[in-house]
């Protein structure tokens, strides 16, 4: 079962942003519609390696990319948060 980490930002101009700073690295990310099991409303979010999370956020924040949270999904689970804007979990 593969598991995934997703961003997901507070408009659709931050997704396409973060595609726009993380093409220069060579990170493996894509960006995808938001998970139904991650929220109902339409939107875009980053899925990325768990393992390359910290580096795309640190990388994100570093250009003034505001994330909302992020998330590890695995296959017909439900997410697990990670962390969401001004709650970091341990």
């Amino acid at each position: 079962m593969n598991n995934y980490c997703y961003l997901t930002f507070p408009t659709t101009y931050f997704a396409l942003r973060s595609e726009a700073v993380l093409q220069e690295t060579p990170l493996d990310f894509k960006l995808v519609p938001v998970p139904r099991s991650i929220s109902s409303s339409c939107g875009t979010a980053l899925r990325c390696s768990c393992a390359d999370l910290a580096v795309i956020k640190s990388t994100l924040e570093k250009s003034g990319i505001e994330i909302d949270a992020s998330f590890e999904l695995a296959e017909n689970k439900r997410p697990h948060p990670v962390w969401r804007r001004g709650k970091i979990k341990s």
